[in-house]
């Protein structure tokens, strides 16, 4: 480390402006990496490979993307072929002719495959420091170390997870070719000499740096593609007119921009008076042009000279006093709607036009119902009941049970209980039936309940899927019921050794606790303990009696 201090510091000495650095816009790169995994995770350390594409936001900050691909490996029967993504803000702390060292930070998801117990993404947060060394301006050696975080893993294994990656690969750069050292704007004017800093690229300019109009379009010299514009004649962005109604006179100047098809017009754009007829009508269309010669008087038209209804209420543009009339509103001669029964809803749109005064009204008159339960506004003392609820006259929900367990959905804390299922006063599954009061001297008997459909993969503690339903009923009545403490109590049948099983029991009522806990169940409520093959049931002789010992059973602790 101190034959490398001198090294750096002449590294440092040695530095380019940071503009260098950020001329190296765009950055490309191909790198190896080699992941050490969280222990917990039980996965075997692996080399991979990746790519990344990085963007220089200014001369210190940069933006980069990345995905690493690791190499396939087996845990027991599951098939992993992880892959790592991530985004990170980059900061350059020191930018040399040869060397730039930076530190990095951002987020990572990490993809661990489609096999259990491996079927599951994390995401994280990750943070590490890197170098890159310039063989070339366009083109680096790079390494990097990083470590990321997941505070809250989606495993099995563990709460949290900490993997650390090292990579090594090699970066390509490419610079923005609208940066030149000295001329910002491009336009081959130094800055320290160009009064117009600013000009836009491929914009021709004088000695001075400025551009110019020649005429006078908004669009200026060498990216004009049409410099020869009249003046007052709109543009496109080429700096290049039109002629929407093709009459030769450009828009801009067309003060009749939508002159018929073949109609003579003046310099001006509008069609030309003809000798004899004019305009009979005084709509302000030539005779030989009008459509509609007799357009009453007041009336708007269109190029045709026939009269526009904009509303379409009857009552023509100009003449109409009102035209913004409602479609289907009824009008009176000046094209104004009426509302007879004053609920503000026009008189033609109106379904209910004999509404009572003051009524609260929907859109189409009639008397509202906000909560669509069939009883109006004005009358409905539970205007909130939610869709499809019964109610009375009042518009109250009437008591329901919708799941059939006797307690009604006001005061059913479990909503979704199975049919049949024994239920206690908040509706939810009863765990533990009341027990015999022991004789005199015995020990007290604990009130048990033993998780029928609650299984295992074989030789594992993990649950199977069919095991989800009927957890999930028994977090919701233990949420329900905050009073009761629980013991998991896990065992196994006898076959196997003597600490092998008490491992696998103590294993399986630890996950059975950690999905209840996952399920809003306080930990603080519960303990697990393993019995391994103690406690049988029944005979361990058959397959049926070890099915039967094979099981995690709830014990109530109060």
């Amino acid at each position: 480390m101190r034959k490398l201090a001198p090294i750096l510091v002449l590294l440092a000495l040695s530095a380019n402006p940071l503009a260098a650095q950020y001329d190296r816009r765009y950055e490309v790169g191909l790198f190896g990496a080699f992941t050490k995994y969280d222990n917990t995770f039980g996965l075997s350390n692996k080399l991979g490979g990746g790519v990344r594409f990085a963007y220089a936001v200014t001369p210190m900050i940069g933006l980069e993307v990345e995905a690493l691909f690791q190499s396939p490996q087996d845990v027991g029967t599951a098939h992993l072929e992880p892959l790592i993504g991530g985004g990170s803000l980059v900061v350059n702390t020191l930018n040399a002719s040869r060397m730039t060292v930076y530190l990095l930070g951002g987020y990572s998801r990490l993809d661990f495959g489609g096999t259990n117990p491996y079927r599951f993404t994390d995401g994280g947060v990750h943070g590490g420091a890197g170098v890159k060394m310039y063989m070339t301006s366009r083109v680096a050696f790079r390494f990097e170390a990083r470590g990321i975080y997941t505070p809250q893993t989606s495993s099995t294994f563990s709460q949290h997870a900490t993997h650390f990656v090292g990579s090594a690969g090699v970066a390509f750069f490419q610079s923005d070719s609208r940066q030149r050292p000295g001329d910002a704007d491009g336009d081959r004017v130094a800055d320290t000499d160009d009064a117009c800093p600013d000009t836009p690229h491929g914009a021709t300019v004088d000695k001075r740096g400025c551009p110019a109009d020649a005429d006078s379009d908004g669009v200026l010299n060498g990216i004009d593609a049409c410099p020869d514009t009249p003046t007052g004649a709109t543009v496109d962005a080429r700096g290049c007119p039109h002629d929407q109604d093709g009459d030769k006179v450009l828009d801009g100047i067309d003060q009749c921009p939508d002159t018929p098809a073949g109609a003579t017009v003046d310099a001006k754009g509008c069609p030309a008076a003809a000798a004899g007829p004019g305009d009979s009508d005084g709509d302000g269309v030539n005779d030989l042009l009008d459509k509609c010669p007799a357009t009453p008087a007041g009336a708007k038209v269109d190029s045709d000279g026939c009269p526009i209804d904009s509303d379409h209420d009857g009552v023509w543009d100009g003449i109409d006093r009102c035209p913004d009339t409602p479609a289907g509103a009824t009008v009176d001669a000046n094209g104004c709607p009426s509302d007879s029964d004053g609920d503000k809803v026009f008189d033609g749109i109106d379904r209910c036009p004999d509404t009572v005064p003051g009524t609260p009204v929907d859109a189409t008159g009639c008397p509202a119902d906000s909560d669509k339960d069939g009883v109006p506004d004005s009358l409905d003392k539970c205007p909130n009941t939610p869709s499809g609820i019964q109610v009375d006259g009042n518009g109250c929900p009437i008591a329901h049970d919708t799941d059939g367990d006797g307690v009604v959905d006001s005061q059913d804390r479990c909503p979704n209980t199975p049919p049949g299922s024994r239920v206690d006063q908040f509706g939810c599954l009863l765990l533990f039936e009341p027990v015999t009061p022991a004789p005199p001297g015995a020990p007290p008997a604990r009130p048990t309940l033993i998780l029928q459909g609650v299984n295992f993969q074989t030789g594992r503690s993990v649950l199977t899927r069919e095991s989800y339903a009927v957890l999930d009923q028994v977090a919701a009545s233990l949420v329900a019921n905050p009073q009761i403490r629980i013991e998991i109590a896990g065992y196994t049948d006898s076959t196997g050794g003597k600490m092998m099983n008490l491992r696998l029991s103590m294993g399986r009522a630890g996950a059975v606790q950690h999905y209840l806990a996952r399920k809003g169940v306080s930990p603080l409520r519960m303990r697990a303990r393993g019995f391994g093959a103690s406690g049988y049931i029944a005979p361990n002789s058959t397959a049926e009696g070890r099915a039967k010992n094979r099981r995690v059973e709830l014990h109530k602790l109060n």
